[in-house]
């Protein structure tokens, strides 16, 4: 069979840093071709030679066995290759309709078709099994719903080759079996796609191939049932990965923050909490169960009525001034929007929240210092301080962003999707980070989609539904089990007072 589309023997340079190595790459039609590798392994340039994006150095893409050269995405995406990118490619201030048919409008009598546009969006989304409304602009809507309009788009281009760079990483259990369904049905259609995912579970569920990525070349090929999860962990890493959660400790510390009553309009009811130092607070739910309003309320982000106080002393709610004051910060679920200046330096980055620690005229060298600090505690791998935090890989950023939150001192960490989209090794790192964090004597919260994870990192855990703490567990009580009957409404029991 001769492949739809093929790398063979790429290199990739940028400036004098080779980042590809001789790859070979074939993927067939009617094949999930699944790429995976830690960040930094090559998978995102890899992606981008594939749809157009970016030129090999040295070595040839091949469409049906023959040399091409595609001279930018629209060139590929016009042979049939598309790709879906992990960071969001949407225009805010249009609708959903307008995203998916952008260049691509539907006209009748010269002008263009609105009807015929939103019936196909609105079908193309009943696909996914996703109740969008195909008039909302993506302004408005949440980082899920975001990534299944991307995907709906995707859809709609009728691809001989889909490649698909992390697409389940911001979405629900439901969304993602819906996105399973369409990977079965476009294979079954015969499209050769590419999936690149640092969740194994999916790897192993979608997978008739793997390509293992470390440092820029393959390392390991493979059939699916050849690798297990830990095996693929393993290849990707180069080392046997263990214990990948560090060890709970006993909190003994005194309480730190105390939340009673916290009301945020349309997203959070009556919600108490308490969280002590040394302790790492895991909250769950389900999207849209009002985990990540309470933190940005909690954190002054958002207006909010009820009780904060920080060792006892109470602080102003909704202000974002106030909370940081107190010791309080928050790492964002998106590090690409809210989180970094993804065209601005790293030292700029590191450095944004805590500026009054520089002097009135900024002291470049204690910045360079900050900077050189925190790539040493943080392992933030980068060719240099001055290259823009969007260049890095989603771990590197991710570990960005801790230390520029870090770098301010607080005594509280609210810390939102602590690894979307980031690989297996970078992941057991952040959870260290997390457990330190604990161990210096602050507090931490975390919310997580991920179950596993909140469930491998907290001492104790609170479960949200419909805007409400459904309920707490602590100790041999933290199942999954438990957590799924009360972010379900199936279980009841006690608020934390």
């Amino acid at each position: 069979m001769t492949p739809v589309i093929a790398l063979k023997s790429v290199t990739r340079s940028f400036g004098a840093v080779e980042v590809l190595h001789g790859v070979d790459l074939a993927l067939n039609a009617g094949e999930v071709h699944a790429l995976i590798g830690e960040n930094g392994a090559g998978k995102s340039t890899i992606m981008k030679i594939l749809g157009g994006y970016l030129a090999p150095t040295t070595g040839q893409v091949l469409l049906d066995g023959r040399p091409v050269r595609f001279r930018n995405g629209p060139e590929a995406e016009a042979a049939g290759v598309v790709v879906i990118h992990q960071e969001f490619n949407l225009v805010p201030d249009l609708t959903v309709t307008g995203n998916i048919f952008l260049g691509r409008e539907r006209t009748r009598h010269l002008r263009l078709d609105h009807q015929a546009m939103r019936d196909a969006a609105a079908e193309l989304l009943a696909r996914l099994d996703s109740p969008i409304p195909v008039d909302a602009r993506i302004r408005d809507l949440s980082v899920p719903d975001r990534q299944m309009v991307e995907i709906a788009k995707a859809l709609s281009r009728d691809a001989r080759v889909l490649i698909m760079d992390e697409p389940s990483a911001a979405l629900t259990h439901r969304e993602v079996e819906a996105l399973y369904a369409q990977v079965d049905r476009l294979r079954a259609d015969g499209v050769a796609l590419m999936f690149c995912s640092h969740r194994l579970d999916e790897v192993v569920r979608l997978a008739d191939r793997i390509t293992v990525l470390r440092d820029g070349a393959v390392v390991r090929r493979a059939d699916r049932g050849e690798l297990t999860e830990d095996s693929m962990a393993t290849a990707m890493v180069g080392r046997e990965l263990t214990d990948i959660f560090p060890p709970k400790d006993t909190v003994t510390s005194d309480e730190l923050l105390s939340v009673q009553g916290l009301t945020v309009p349309g997203a959070v009811h009556d919600a108490s909490l308490r969280l002590a130092g040394g302790e790492v607070l895991g909250i769950a739910g389900l999207v849209g169960s009002g985990r990540t309003e309470l933190a940005e309320a909690i954190a002054g982000l958002r207006p909010a009525r009820g009780r904060i106080a920080v060792s006892g002393q109470q602080i102003r709610i909704g202000s974002t001034r106030a909370a940081a004051a107190a010791g309080i910060a928050y790492l964002t679920e998106d590090r690409k929007e809210a989180g970094l200046l993804l065209t601005k330096p790293l030292t700029q980055n590191l450095t944004l929240s805590a500026l009054d620690r520089f002097g009135f005229r900024i002291d470049r060298a204690r910045e360079a210092q900050a900077m050189k600090d925190a790539t040493r505690e943080f392992d933030i791998r980068a060719a240099s301080p001055d290259m823009p935090a969007g260049a890095l890989s989603g771990g590197n950023q991710q570990k960005l962003l801790l230390a520029k939150t870090m770098l301010t001192e607080p005594r509280i960490v609210l810390i939102d999707e602590p690894t979307r989209g980031i690989d297996v090794g970078t992941k057991q790192q952040i959870y260290q980070f997390v457990r330190q964090l604990a161990r210096q004597g602050r507090g931490v919260i975390v919310i997580s989609s991920e179950l596993p994870e909140v469930m491998g990192l907290a001492d104790r855990m609170l479960v949200m539904r419909q805007g409400r703490i459904a309920g707490e567990v602590s100790g041999a009580d933290i199942t999954e089990e438990a957590i799924v009957r009360l972010a379900m409404g199936l279980d009841a029991r006690m608020e934390p007072a």
